[in-house]
């Protein structure tokens, strides 16, 4: 990572992913019917198209490097954020839900933390900070809802 533009860049196609494939995940489980699982990712998505916004916001008056799909650099095959696709399963419970997306959460909070700790870049380190924290209140947020659910209570999702 060599530039702040760079880093931005990486931090909105993550967004992008996380919010389309949660959309995805939300789609197929209404169209079979599993509709409190399709409810939990619609949540998720919105919450990263969310973050998306957040993340443009904080690109503000700076020029993003154009890149093509091949260009990112990502730990594993897919943006960090990209929820499990086999999630679409149709059997699918409301906990299984849960956990791909604290993976997903995760592996955002992961790949945060190594730029903030690899980089030399103090502004860079100061950008990877805030989202590492932003992406350790979701982490958070998932486990205090598998929680709730393992206790039989409800969701936010369930309101």
């Amino acid at each position: 990572m060599d530039t702040v533009e760079e880093f931005l860049a990486h931090a909105i196609q993550i967004e992008q992913e996380a919010a389309l494939r949660f959309g995805q995940l939300a789609d197929a489980m209404h169209a079979q019917g599993n509709k409190e699982v399709g409810r939990l990712f619609r949540q998720l998505a919105d919450y990263s198209l969310l973050h998306l916004a957040d993340a443009r916001e904080r690109a503000g008056f700076r020029q993003l490097p154009d890149m093509g799909a091949a260009e990112f650099c990502w730990p594993d095959i897919e943006s960090p954020e990209a929820a499990a696709i086999w999630a679409a399963d149709p059997l699918l419970g409301r906990e299984q839900a849960l956990e791909v997306a604290l993976e997903a959460e995760q592996a955002g909070l992961d790949y945060y933390s190594d730029v903030m700790n690899t980089t030399s870049d103090p502004e860079i380190r100061a950008f990877a900070k805030e989202f590492s924290e932003e992406e350790a209140g979701h982490v958070a947020e998932l486990k205090r809802w598998i929680e709730l659910h393992r206790e039989g209570k409800p969701l936010p999702t369930d309101l």
